[in-house]
C-alpha cells in the first residue's frame, strides 16, 4: 500500500495533536511514509521532485482512527461489508478503524483475526484491524483465546454490547489479558436494570410510553469494572461512557494512576433524549440518548481530557430492521462518514479548539493501541486527510456509501468537507 510518486502537500493549515502544532506548513510524502513536515509557511525545498498538491490553506491533519466499528462481514453482508465500510471511512476521513468481534461467526479465534486482516489487505483502501472477543461467542461464560488472538493481530478484546455479568469471568479476562499487556474494552451496563429499556428514564420516556433505564445503571456497572481493574492492574477501555455520573467516577479512578481510558460515541456528544421525540428509529441507540446535562458533561470531559477517545460507534442496520416501532427497532446508527463533520460542528458550536477534538480521534487512540499512525511526524505512516473546515454540506441518502443508511445526520447540514484522504501515501478518496 505505497505510492510510487512522492507528494508534497503545500500551503496547508497543519494540525498535529501529537506535537500541539496548529499553523501553516507542508507535508512531504515518499514511499508511503511522511518524509518531512515543515511547521512554517516556508515552501519545501526541492519541490520540483514531488507531485505538488496545493491545499489552498485548507486543513491537513492525521487521518482519523475509529476504535468502534461494526460491519456485517462475515455473516450479515447485507448490512455492511468490509469494503463498503472502508469506502465510507475514506470519504469521512477515517484512515484506520477497528472491527468489533460480534460477527457471524464471532471473532473469537486466531483464524477469524487473520480473516479480517487478509480481507483488509485485499480491499486495499483504509487500515482495518480486528478486535477479538473477550469470551467465546461473546456469551460472557468462557474466556476466549486471548493470547493467540493477540499474537495474530487483534488490537484489543471486548464482548461489544454484551456486558460480562459474571464477575469471576470478567476478573479472569482482565488477569489473563494483563499478562500480555493487552487492552480490554468493556461496556458498563448493569444488565437487569437495562433489560428491555430503549430510552433513558425520565419525563421524556414516560411521555412517549417507552421503557426507560436510569443513568445510574451505567455508573453501577462502571464501579464494579473499575474495582476489578484496581485488583488486576489491567489496561481497561471504558467503552462508550454516556452519563455525567460516570464521568465523575472516571475522574476519581484516573486520579489513582490506573491505566483506564474512556471512549464516547459522537452521537452522545451531539444529540440528547429530546431527539427521539418523533420516534425516529435512527435515534434508537445503545446506550440510549441521555439528558442534555449528560451531553454537556460529556463534551466538557472530552475538552478536559477525562474522556480519551471519540468513536463513531458505526452500527449498520438495514431498512427492515429500522422501519419498526421504536421499541422493536434494532439499536444503532452508522457514523464513519460523519464522524469528522460532527466533530467540526462541535468545534464551532462550543468554541472548542479543533486540535483538542482531533486529539481524541488521532494520537490518543493511536497511543492506546500502539499504532504509529495518528501524527504528523517524520517516519510515520502517511495516513493524512485534507479538509475544508468551512465547507457546509447536506448528507443525502444517495451520498451515503455504507450499505445501510441509518444515519441520524441524514438531511442535516454539516460543516467540514473531506477533500482528500491518503492512506500510506496513496490517495484513496477525492471529493467530487
Amino acid at each position: 500500500m505505497m505510492t510510487s510518486q512522492p507528494l508534497a502537500l503545500v500551503n496547508a493549515r497543519l494540525i498535529d495533536p501529537d506535537s500541539g502544532y496548529d499553523g501553516p506548513g507542508s507535508v512531504i510524502i515518499a514511499e508511503g511514509v511522511i518524509a518531512d513536515v515543515i511547521f512554517s509557511d516556508v515552501p519545501p525545498s526541492g519541490s520540483a521532485d514531488y507531485k505538488v498538491i496545493d491545499c489552498d490553506g485548507n486543513l491537513v491533519c492525521p487521518g482519523l482512527i475509529d476504535l468502534r466499528v461494526k460491519t456485517g462481514e462475515p455473516g450479515h453482508e447485507q448490512k455492511e461489508t468490509l469494503k463498503s465500510a472502508s469506502l465510507a471511512a475514506a470519504a469521512g476521513g477515517v484512515t484506520s478503524f477497528v472491527v468489533q468481534p460480534d460477527t457471524h461467526p464471532v471473532i473469537d479465534e486466531p483464524a477469524m483475526v487473520d480473516f479480517i486482516l487478509r480481507r483488509a489487505r485485499d480491499i486495499e483502501l483504509v487500515h482495518v484491524y480486528p478486535a477479538g472477543a473477550a469470551t467465546k461467542g461473546c456469551d460472557g461464560k468462557t474466556m476466549a483465546e486471548i493470547g493467540l488472538m493477540n499474537e495474530a493481530g487483534a488490537l484489543y478484546f471486548t464482548d461489544v454490547d454484551q456486558p460480562i455479568i459474571n464477575t469471576k469471568v470478567f476478573g479472569r479476562v482482565l488477569a489473563y489479558a494483563g499478562g500480555f499487556n493487552a487492552l480490554v474494552a468493556h461496556r458498563p451496563k448493569e444488565p437487569w436494570l437495562s433489560d428491555g429499556a430503549v430510552a433513558t428514564s425520565g419525563e421524556m420516556a414516560s411521555r412517549m410510553g417507552l421503557s426507560g433505564v436510569s443513568a445510574l445503571a451505567e455508573r453501577i456497572a462502571l464501579e464494579r469494572d473499575l474495582a476489578m481493574v484496581e485488583l488486576t492492574g489491567t489496561r481497561l477501555l471504558v467503552d462508550q461512557i454516556s452519563t455525567a455520573a460516570s464521568v465523575e467516577t472516571l475522574k476519581r479512578t484516573k486520579a489513582k494512576g490506573l491505566e483506564v481510558y474512556a471512549s464516547v460515541s459522537i452521537n452522545h456528544l451531539v444529540f440528547n433524549e429530546f431527539d427521539i421525540g418523533d420516534y425516529r428509529t435512527f435515534y434508537r441507540l445503545d446506550p440510549p440518548l441521555r439528558a442534555e446535562s449528560d451531553r454537556v458533561a460529556l463534551v466538557d470531559a472530552v475538552e478536559d481530557g477525562v474522556i480519551d477517545v471519540i468513536v463513531s460507534n458505526h452500527s449498520p442496520a438495514p431498512a427492515e430492521d429500522k422501519r419498526l416501532p421504536f421499541s422493536q427497532a434494532t439499536p444503532g446508527a452508522i457514523g464513519l462518514q460523519t464522524l469528522l463533520a460532527a466533530l467540526i460542528g462541535l468545534h464551532f458550536d462550543r468554541d472548542i479548539p479543533l486540535i483538542d477534538l482531533l486529539r481524541a480521534v488521532t494520537i490518543n487512540p493511536a497511543q492506546i493501541l500502539g499504532l504509529e499512525a495518528g501524527r504528523l511526524k517524520k517516519g510515520a505512516p502517511a495516513d493524512i486527510i485534507v479538509v475544508d473546515v468551512d465547507a457546509p454540506f447536506a448528507l443525502r441518502e444517495k451520498d451515503i456509501l455504507s450499505k445501510s443508511k441509518n444515519s441520524p445526520f441524514e438531511n442535516r447540514t454539516l460543516q467540514g468537507k473531506v477533500l482528500k484522504t491518503l492512506v500510506d501515501g496513496r490517495i484513496v478518496y477525492t471529493a467530487e
